[in-house]
């Protein structure tokens, strides 16, 4: 693939067309979680059968990580986004007639499968346009993603009351997806029809270090992907009413913004990432015990506590997967491998934690296994020693 730099003004609005695109990754499924309270009132619909409008979407994500550029290369970058914001919008429209679990869950689906090609080609995109600037570009990219979930998660509610439709709330977000396309469309002079390299992908699934980095992104995701789905309505069974609720989602969102900028700037001062990974675990931890102990007391503070500890704990997976080889190609093939089972594994978490709120009537047991799970991710760290990377992958 052909390099753009930076500096042409034709790179800077394909870094904002790519930053538009990026706000639609999270939407579909952030504004589920404030709003869930209204759509069961009307849909029969278990805290289990929920769980799958943010499972599906991540579980997706982990398939396209080995799938997604295959398709990228056969239909080009361009065509490729152009057909997932699409796929995006017209699944989150659809959300305007949709009766019934199964037809919320279809919805949700096909988002879920926009999502996953998007996300599976915009870090390759990036490293080959942007070239001289990939961290910053990266930034703003995962900036956005995190941007687009506190916009839903915070907005959604106020649709809601204004037009007295809970339906209109996760709809309206087809809008974003129709912008991002219109403005994606302009881009033809900076994407070719088809990728020109094809590299050859080098297998990780025989190595148990790639296995454990895989694990612990999983775990750390699971944290993120869990509170996206039950924070809100965790808080709505508190007495907090639907917009509050939503507002503080969007205020953890925010916190993960800051995190995710912040600490992976910190720690590039030592390429030993022990005690900022174990910093970051333990923000979570405090997040999830003052959510259990002291839910309505001090009620910013556990948000705040947990958006700064996984917004970090995600770029600094990747950046220590990243560390572990330095040649870039298998460096990019390991990450992917380490997203893609990671991805698998974190979309379970809002399934687990829906049947434990159906079969014991309560968040607080899952927020309790989150929390058992931070401590075993405390010993894992231990093990991410830099000096011992190298014979890990001779």
């Amino acid at each position: 693939m052909e390099n753009v730099r930076a500096t042409t003004r034709p790179a800077v609005w394909l870094m904002l067309a790519i930053m538009l695109v990026a706000l639609n990754l999270r939407p579909s499924m952030a504004a589920v979680g404030p709003l869930l309270s209204a759509i069961r009132g009307e849909i029969s619909l278990s805290f289990s059968l929920a769980s799958l409008l943010t499972m599906l979407p991540v579980m997706a994500m982990g398939l396209a990580m080995f799938f997604g550029i295959g398709i990228s290369q056969r239909l080009g970058e361009r065509r490729t986004v152009l057909l997932s914001l699409l796929i995006i919008g017209l699944a989150t429209l659809s959300r305007l007639f949709v009766d019934s679990a199964a037809e919320l869950i279809i919805s949700a689906v096909l988002a879920g499968i926009g999502i996953a090609l998007i996300q599976a080609l915009m870090p390759a995109l990036i490293k080959s346009r942007f070239a001289d600037n990939v961290s910053m570009c990266m930034g703003l990219y995962v900036t956005s993603i995190m941007g687009g979930a506190a916009i839903a998660a915070s907005f959604a509610p106020q649709v809601m009351v204004q037009t007295a439709s809970w339906r209109l709330g996760l709809a309206i977000w087809a809008v974003l997806a129709l912008m991002a396309l219109l403005f994606w469309w302009t881009q033809r002079a900076s994407l070719p029809h088809a990728m020109t390299t094809v590299v050859k992908k080098e297998s990780f699934f025989a190595n148990s270090r790639a296995w454990l980095l895989a694990l612990f992104f999983g775990l750390g995701t699971a944290s993120y992907t869990c509170v996206l789905a039950w924070l809100a309505p965790y808080y709505v069974e508190k007495g907090w009413s639907e917009q509050n609720a939503g507002l503080l989602l969007g205020f953890l969102t925010a916190m993960e913004v800051i995190s995710g900028l912040v600490v992976p700037a910190i720690a590039n001062r030592s390429r030993d990432r022990r005690v900022v990974l174990m910093a970051l675990l333990g923000l979570i931890i405090a997040g999830f015990c003052g959510l259990i102990l002291s839910p309505q007391h001090f009620s910013l503070l556990w948000p705040c506590l947990l958006g700064l500890g996984i917004g970090g704990l995600f770029p600094m997976s990747l950046i220590v997967s990243l560390d572990h080889l330095d040649n870039p190609q298998r460096a990019g093939g390991l990450t992917a491998f380490v997203q893609g089972i990671g991805y698998l594994i974190a979309g379970l978490s809002p399934l687990l934690a829906g049947m434990i709120r159906d079969q014991l009537g309560s968040f607080e047991w899952a927020w309790w296994s989150l929390t058992a799970v931070m401590v075993v991710m405390l010993l894992m760290v231990l093990r991410f020693d830099p000096r011992h990377y190298t014979r890990h992958f001779a």
